[in-house]
């Protein structure tokens, strides 16, 4: 007699297909969400509807990219690696990139702000050269 095991699904497993297809879409780019959705909606509408949400949800929908790298990188990054010296390592060196990338942000909104009052007092210098040759 042979004996089949039977073994009842995991959540991982369940949710296993879901992930792959969402890998899949997201390789193939905005796109693809974007044929999934509009084809959910012509066979089965609450599919199509589904995706909309979702895309809408996980940002997708508005994203230049739908790259996972980009969607789940704070995820990964904070995931422990069960070693502390290191985690605290990676907790101290994204603290301080992130820091680095607010100051550049910040660097370069005083960059644009530079370069809007410029040219405002170009075109203030302008529109007074103007009023001046008319009198």
């Amino acid at each position: 007699m042979t004996s089949m095991s039977t073994t009842a699904p995991t959540p991982h497993d369940s949710a296993g297909w879901f992930t792959k297809s969402e890998r899949w879409l997201d390789e193939k780019g905005k796109g693809a969400w974007i044929a999934a959705m509009v084809l959910g909606f012509i066979f089965f509408w609450p599919v199509g509807l589904a995706l909309l949400f979702y895309m809408i949800w996980s940002k997708r929908m508005f994203s230049k990219s739908c790259s996972p790298r980009r969607m789940g990188q704070h995820m990964t990054t904070m995931r422990s690696t069960g070693n502390a010296a290191f985690d605290s390592y990676k907790a101290d060196t994204l603290r301080r990139l992130e820091e680095e990338q607010n100051n550049f942000e910040a660097f370069l909104e005083r960059l644009r702000e530079a370069k809007d009052k410029s040219e405002f007092d170009q075109f203030m210098d302008e529109r007074a050269n103007a009023a001046k040759s008319e009198d």
